[in-house]
């Protein structure tokens, strides 16, 4: 009375075979995810560089304007050396060089305005006033006409 436990014996397929197509489709199917799986971990890693380089990015930016303004610096205190040389007298040098540094000011503050007034988008205003214009003139004829009638 001995019974075999369960699922010790499993039953054979008897007589159902599958067809050689359909393991070429599972070969096929195994391959598209090895390879679509290697395309996620791809792009998995690069978003990750990403993500560092856009960090990196902005402190390099950083470190950028911080140089900028250091060489902007030394390259005024060499220009007022050489106005010193020229002229004999740190006072006329720095006087120039405040002179020269008013006139680059105004022309920055000159510039500045006429592209805030770029922004103000003159003509597209310009043609919009004179077409609201055009549509009250034009209201008001035909509501004239209508009067009339």
């Amino acid at each position: 009375m001995d019974e075999p436990e369960r699922g010790a014996e499993t039953p054979k397929a008897s007589g159902v075979k599958m067809p050689a197509w359909f393991d070429d489709v599972r070969k096929l199917g195994l391959g598209l995810k090895q390879l679509f799986g290697a395309q996620t971990r791809l792009i998995v890693a690069e978003l990750g560089l990403a993500r560092s380089g856009i960090t990196l990015m902005l402190f390099m930016g950083l470190a950028a304007i911080v140089f900028a303004v250091a060489l902007g610096f030394t390259l005024l205190a060499l220009a007022g050396w050489g106005l010193a040389q020229w002229f004999g007298s740190w006072a006329w040098a720095l006087a120039a060089l405040a002179g020269i540094q008013l006139v680059l000011l105004i022309v920055a503050i000159l510039v500045f305005r006429r592209a805030m007034h770029w922004l103000t988008l003159p003509a597209s205003r310009a043609e919009l006033a004179i077409l609201a214009r055009e549509a009250a003139t034009q209201g008001k004829a035909e509501g004239e006409l209508r009067a009339e009638d």
